[in-house]
């Protein structure tokens, strides 16, 4: 039998918060470090804090990498990520980021210009026929349903 995902309700309100910052830990059951275990101060929910100690404990206690990623949750090559990340860029770079692109970046202005332009000179065309001509003039591949969201994008800005 399937478990039902728990309500929002009943997710505290610090989970939520980690999990709404992108810093809940994705299995803080694995955080065996007695730092977490006996220590209230330190929450093995929280993701940020569980990488920032680790990196700690290796780089300034000189704890073992492999004993040190496995109490705290994590791989081998997880650590020396997240060491370098921490190097780089400091604190707030072990927050998670959302991967892949941020918005819409194949389908510039002048590209929907070009497909307005052809259904005003053509008449309207289907969508695969707009979409073999922008591979052929501009040299990209997009998604129907990318085409769609651009072009209704569109539509609200003129508004």
């Amino acid at each position: 039998m399937k478990k039902k995902p728990a309500t929002p309700s009943a997710i505290p309100p610090k989970l939520q918060a980690l999990r709404r910052q992108g810093t809940l830990h994705p299995h803080p059951e694995k955080v065996t470090d007695p730092l977490f275990r006996e220590n209230e101060f330190f929450d093995p929910h929280d993701g940020l804090q569980v990488k920032y100690e680790m990196v700690r404990r290796v780089l300034h206690e000189g704890g073992s990498v492999t004993q040190t990623a496995a109490a705290f949750g994590f791989s081998r090559p997880a650590f020396y990520q997240t060491q370098a990340t921490f190097q780089a860029g400091g604190l707030a770079s072990l927050i998670a980021h959302k991967r892949g692109p941020q918005r819409a970046h194949k389908l510039s202005e002048q590209a929907l210009s070009f497909l307005d332009q052809l259904q005003t000179t053509e008449g309207r065309l289907p969508v695969r026929t707009l979409l073999q001509r922008l591979q052929d003039q501009f040299g990209i591949r997009v998604h129907r349903r990318s085409l769609e969201r651009a072009w209704n994008r569109r539509k609200k800005k003129r508004r």
